[in-house]
């Protein structure tokens, strides 16, 4: 392996630590309700997709729903968990498991770019997971609710 190939691989090992860390702290600022930390870790046109179908939003429609619960101090708590980073130049993408004291078992999953040297959350995808031994049961019970 050349010196450069091996600069390389360690400047992507930070990276991946940065973003964990972006990521850590995106979690943080959720916990504790703090609104300014938790929406300036997002890129400009950044989205979060919901667990809901109808639930994509940009950072100000994001925003706007979630004022009022920090505006009281309530937060949400997820806590990750197995988390895998993958970067190329300046995106990355990820995945990881959440544990939430009511929903249990999450994934968090989404895209990051660097923007002006700092990475930023240009979407997030927050999914419930289903076993899928239950799956056939979830969508049944999906498919007989209203709509």
């Amino acid at each position: 392996m050349t010196r450069h190939a091996v600069l390389l691989l360690l400047c992507a090992g930070c990276a991946s630590t940065e973003i964990g860390r972006v990521l850590d702290s995106f979690h943080d600022a959720a916990a504790r309700a703090d609104e300014d930390r938790y929406f300036a870790h997002f890129a400009p046109n950044g989205v979060f997709l919901g667990t809901d179908a109808s639930e994509r939003w940009t950072v100000e429609e994001f925003r706007a729903y979630a004022h009022p619960h920090f505006a009281k101090g309530q937060g949400w708590t997820y806590l990750p968990r197995d988390r895998h980073i993958e970067v190329f130049g300046d995106v990355a993408w990820f995945d990881e498991l959440l544990d939430h004291e009511s929903y249990g078992e999450l994934r968090g999953s989404g895209v990051l770019r660097r923007i002006d040297g700092q990475w930023r959350i240009a979407q997030y995808n927050l999914a419930f997971t289903v076993p899928n031994e239950k799956a056939r049961d979830v969508v049944d019970r999906i498919r007989s609710g209203p709509r």
